[in-house]
C-alpha cells in the first residue's frame, strides 16, 4: 500500500510540474501588456520599459518560469500586478464561499443522486425507472448557468422566497448565510445528481448479476444484507470515479455559478483576473485548482482498494 501511494504521489507531482509549465506559457500568451493595464494608453516607451524591467517581463520566458517556480516552491505565489495584495492572500479572502459551494454541491449529488439510482436500480424498465432516467437525461442536458437563471427567475423575483444572489459569511449570519447559497448550490449539483443517478443505477444492477450475489444467495445470507454490505458497496466503484470527476467538473462551472449569483469566490477572482491581465494572480490561482484536482483523483484512485472486494 505504501508503495502504491508513494507510486501515485510521484506521478501527481509530474503532472503538477507539467501543469506549472503549460499554465505559465500560457499566461504569457494573454493578448495585451500588462505595462500599458498599468500605465494606461498614453503611456510613454521609457515608462513602459520601466515597468517591463520592474514585473521581471524584460528577462527570458524560460528564466522568468523557474524564478516563478523557485518562489512558489518556497511558499511565494507572487504578488498582484495591480494591487498590494499577494495572490496567496487573494486566495484566502475568496476560497471560503467556492469550497462551501463546491463541497454542499457534491454532498447533495452524491446523497440525491445514489439515493434516486438505488430507487431506479429495484424495479428496472418500470414507470418509474424509466421516469428517473428521462429526468436524468434532462439534468445532464440542462446547462447549469441557465438552470441557475431561471432559479433566480422563480424563487427569486416570481415567488421572493430566496435571495437572488451575493453572499454571507456562516459567522455573521447563518440563516442568510444558508439562504443565499440554496439555488447556487442546486444549479450547480443538478448535473451531478443526474449523473451519479444514472451510474449508480447502471452499476447496482451489473453488480446484482454477478455471481459473487448468486452465490451469497445460495449461502442464504438475507437480501437487505447482500445489497447493502455487499452490492451497494462494489457498486460504488464507477460512482467513486464519477464523484472525483464531478469535483473537476465543478470546479470549472463554479466560476459561471459564481457569476451568476455574483458569488466572491475563486472562479471570480480568476475571471477578473484574465480580464485585468493579472498574469501572476492567474497562474497561482490555476495552480492551486490544479493542486485540489489532483489531490482529489489520488484519494479516488486509493479508495478503489477499500472499495474493491477482490482486495479486501
Amino acid at each position: 500500500m505504501a508503495r502504491e501511494i508513494l507510486t501515485r504521489l510521484l506521478s501527481s507531482l509530474l503532472v503538477l510540474w507539467l501543469v506549472s509549465v503549460i499554465v505559465f506559457m500560457l499566461t504569457a500568451l494573454i493578448p495585451g501588456d500588462p505595462a500599458l493595464t498599468i500605465l494606461g494608453e498614453n503611456a510613454t516607451p521609457e515608462q513602459i520599459a520601466e515597468v517591463h524591467a520592474q514585473l521581471g517581463l524584460d528577462q527570458p520566458l524560460v528564466a522568468r518560469y523557474f524564478q516563478w517556480l523557485t518562489a512558489v516552491l518556497s511558499g511565494d505565489l507572487g504578488q498582484s500586478l495591480f494591487s498590494s495584495q499577494t495572490v496567496a492572500g487573494a486566495i484566502a479572502s475568496r476560497i471560503t464561499p467556492t469550497v462551501e459551494l463546491i463541497l454542499f454541491a457534491l454532498v447533495l449529488s452524491l446523497l440525491i443522486g445514489t439515493a434516486v439510482g438505488v430507487i431506479s436500480s429495484i424495479r428496472p424498465r418500470s414507470v418509474l425507472d424509466r421516469a428517473i432516467q428521462t429526468l436524468s437525461s434532462v439534468g445532464i442536458a440542462v446547462p447549469n448557468f441557465w438552470l441557475g437563471a431561471m432559479l433566480i427567475a422563480i424563487f427569486s423575483i416570481s415567488l421572493a422566497w430566496l435571495p437572488s444572489g451575493d453572499y454571507t459569511a456562516f459567522g455573521d449570519d447563518p440563516q442568510r448565510w444558508a439562504r443565499n447559497l440554496t439555488l447556487p448550490v442546486i444549479a450547480l449539483a443538478a448535473g451531478g445528481i443526474a449523473e451519479i443517478a444514472r451510474q449508480s443505477r447502471a452499476s447496482l444492477i451489473d453488480v446484482q448479476e454477478m455471481e459473487f450475489v448468486r452465490t451469497l444467495k445460495a449461502k442464504g445470507l438475507d437480501p437487505v444484507t447482500i445489497k447493502l454490505r455487499h452490492v451497494l458497496r462494489s457498486a460504488m466503484i464507477p460512482v467513486v470515479t464519477v464523484a472525483g470527476l464531478q469535483v473537476n467538473r465543478l470546479f470549472g462551472l463554479s466560476v459561471l455559478i459564481e457569476a451568476v449569483f455574483r458569488i466572491p469566490g475563486i472562479g471570480s477572482l480568476l475571471v477578473s483576473s484574465v480580464f485585468t491581465r493579472d498574469i501572476v494572480m492567474v497562474q497561482g490561482t490555476v495552480l492551486l485548482i490544479t493542486c485540489v484536482v489532483i489531490a482529489v483523483n489520488l484519494v479516488v484512485d486509493l479508495s478503489y482498494r477499500w472499495l474493491n472486494p477482490k482486495t479486501v
